[in-house]
C-alpha cells in the first residue's frame, strides 16, 4: 500500500461538509470520508503546533512527551511515525513541516544552529519539500513569478487574496508533491503537512470571496466575567487571542477561515487526481487530521488555546481500501494519539510500547468493542505566565503549575488546573460549556476519572521490563530481559 498522511493545520472538527457544516464546501474531504471512516469526535491532545504534533507523531500525551510549547525539544528517545514507516520498508517523505525541535543531547555542540529554532524536521523523514516558518521557498517562488512579496511568512500570507489561488502556499506544496510523485515507484509514503487553514485569516484568490460574511453565523459568546476562570480571562486580555467584538468583523474573519478550508480542499483534489492518474488510488491508504483546532470566536477567543473543545476537536479521516469500511462513522471518542498505533497495526507492525493511544482497528470492526468513554487533552500556558513575571527556576516551581488537563465525556467536561482550581461543565444542560455542574458527587466522579486516566498512562517503556537471568518474555507472562542479551542489543 501507498500511505498518504495529511495534516491540515488548525482545522476544526466541525467545519467541513461530511461533518454537517451547513455552509463550507469540501468535496474532496467529503469523498475521502465517504470512502473510509469518519472520526466524528476526534481530538488532538494539545496546542499549539509543536505540542499538538508531538502527541500526533509519537502517540503520547503531553504529560509523557513533555513538549509544552513551540520551542520545547522533542526527546530523541521517543519513537515516531517516520521510524515506524521505515520499519515497514518505506522511505517516508515530508512535504511541509513538522515543527519538532532537536533534543539538545543530540546536538553537535552548544553552537549547533539546529538549537536556534523549534522548526526542525522530525527524525526519520526524508525531505521532499521543507517549508520552515519563514516560508522562504514559497516566497522565492512568488518573486520568481513577478510578485512583490515582503519577507516574513505572515505578510506573505496576508497577501494571498490578491494573488490567483494557483500561486497559494498550499498550491506550491501540492505542485512539489506532484513532481515528486511522478518519479516514484509504487509503495511510497508521503506526509503532506499543509499550513492552511492556519491564520492569517486570508484565503487565496477567489476563495477569499467564496463565502459572504452575511451568511456566516456568530460564535458562542463568552460567559459573564464573574463566571470566567482566570485562564479564560487572561486569554481574553491578550490581543492575539481575543476575537473581534464587532459582529461584522468576526463574520468576516470566519468567512476567510472557511475560504482557506475550501482552498486547501481544492488542493487535495489535485493530490487525489494525481494518484488516480497513476492508477494507485485503490492501493493508497489515506489519513487526514490536524495538530489542533481553532476557536474562531467561540467564547470570545481566536487561534488555539485554553480549555474549550474548539481548540482540540479536529477532523479525523481514515481510508484503507483493504478494510471495506467505506462511508462509516465512528462516534466514540478518538484521539490523535490513536493514529500511530493504528498505522502500525495497518502496516503489520507492533505498536510502539510508548503509545498512550490504541489501535482503532477493533473499533472499526465492532462499534461495541470496549473503548474509552472520555477524550483527554492538555494545555500548558507557562508562556503567558513568564511574560508577566520573573521566575527563579528551578528553585521556584511555579511554572509547573501553569497547565491544565481536560476530560470530556458525554455528560461532563472536567477541567483540572495545576494550581488546584477546576471547572466542571454540565453538557446535558448546555453543550456549549456555559453552565457549570453544581452536583458535588458528579464532580468528584469526573475528577476521579481524570486521575485514573493519568495513572493508567504513566510512561511504560522500561516499566514493562524485568531484568532477570532468564529467557526474554513479556508481561503478564513474565516479561524478563536476559542481561547478556540486553547488553549486546
Amino acid at each position: 500500500m501507498n500511505v498518504l498522511f495529511i495534516t491540515l493545520d488548525q482545522f476544526r472538527g466541525d467545519t467541513y461538509g461530511a461533518a454537517g457544516h451547513p455552509l463550507v464546501k469540501t468535496p474532496t474531504l467529503d469523498r475521502i470520508a465517504g470512502e473510509g471512516v469518519r472520526l466524528a469526535r476526534h481530538f488532538s491532545q494539545s496546542a499549539p503546533c509543536s505540542p499538538g504534533r508531538a502527541a500526533l507523531y509519537t502517540g503520547t500525551y503531553q504529560m509523557n512527551n513533555r513538549v509544552v510549547a513551540n520551542g520545547t525539544p522533542l526527546a530523541a528517545a521517543l519513537d515516531n511515525i517516520a521510524f515506524v514507516a521505515r520499519r515497514a520498508g518505506y522511505d517516508p517523505t515530508l512535504f511541509g513541516y513538522t515543527d519538532q525541535g532537536l533534543d539538545p543531547n543530540g546536538a553537535q555542540g552548544f553552537d549547533d544552529p539546529r538549537l536556534d529554532s523549534y522548526d526542525g524536521v522530525l527524525p526519520g523523514f526524508s525531505v521532499g519539500l521543507y517549508l520552515p516558518e519563514s516560508q522562504a521557498g514559497w516566497i522565492q517562488h512568488l518573486r520568481a513569478h513577478g510578485y512583490d512579496v515582503p519577507s516574513g511568512w505572515a505578510p506573505a500570507l496576508r497577501g494571498e487574496p490578491d494573488r490567483p489561488a494557483d500561486m497559494s502556499l498550499s498550491g506550491f506544496l501540492t505542485t512539489r508533491f506532484e513532481e515528486w510523485l511522478s518519479r516514484q515507484e509504487s509503495g511510497w509514503f508521503a506526509h503532506l503537512s499543509y499550513l492552511r487553514p492556519h491564520p492569517p485569516y486570508a484565503a487565496a484568490g477567489e476563495f477569499a470571496s467564496m463565502y459572504d460574511p452575511a451568511d456566516v453565523d456568530l460564535p458562542i459568546a463568552p460567559v459573564a466575567t464573574e463566571s470566567r476562570h482566570p485562564v479564560h480571562e487572561i486569554a481574553l486580555s491578550v490581543a492575539a487571542s481575543a476575537a473581534p467584538t464587532e459582529p461584522d468583523q468576526i463574520r468576516a474573519l470566519r468567512a476567510q477561515y472557511y475560504g482557506m478550508i475550501s482552498e486547501v480542499d481544492a488542493q487535495l483534489a489535485r493530490v487525489v487526481r494525481a494518484i488516480e492518474e497513476r492508477g494507485e488510488w485503490d492501493e493508497t491508504m489515506v489519513v487526514v487530521t490536524s495538530d489542533h483546532g481553532e476557536q474562531l470566536g467561540d467564547h470570545g477567543l481566536i487561534e488555539k488555546l485554553g480549555f474549550f473543545p474548539q481548540s482540540y476537536h479536529v477532523l479525523g479521516l481514515w481510508r484503507d481500501p483493504r478494510d471495506g469500511f467505506a462511508g462509516e462513522t465512528v462516534s466514540q471518542f478518538t484521539e490523535n494519539v490513536d493514529l500511530l498505533p493504528t498505522l502500525a497495526d495497518a502496516l503489520s507492525l507492533d505498536e510502539p510500547v510508548q503509545c498512550d493511544g490504541r489501535s482503532l482497528a477493533p473499533l472499526f470492526a465492532d462499534r461495541a468493542a470496549p473503548w474509552r468513554r472520555a477524550a483527554h487533552y492538555e494545555w500548558d500556558y507557562r508562556e503567558y505566565f513568564i511574560k508577566s513575571r520573573s521566575v527563579d527556576w528551578p528553585r521556584d516551581r511555579t511554572l509547573s503549575r501553569q497547565n491544565l488537563a481536560v476530560s470530556l465525556s458525554d455528560e461532563l467536561a472536567y477541567v483540572q488546573f495545576a494550581d488546584g482550581s477546576f471547572k466542571c461543565y454540565d453538557l446535558v444542560e448546555d453543550p456549549t460549556w456555559r453552565i457549570e455542574c453544581r452536583d458535588a458527587e458528579r464532580i468528584v466522579l469526573a475528577a476521579q476519572e481524570q486521575l485514573v486516566w493519568r495513572q493508567e498512562h504513566l510512561r511504560r517503556e522500561l516499566t514493562d521490563m524485568l531484568l532477570r537471568p532468564s529467557r526474554p518474555g513479556r508481561w503478564p507472562a513474565g516479561f524478563a530481559v536476559d542481561r547478556v542479551a540486553a547488553s549486546s542489543a
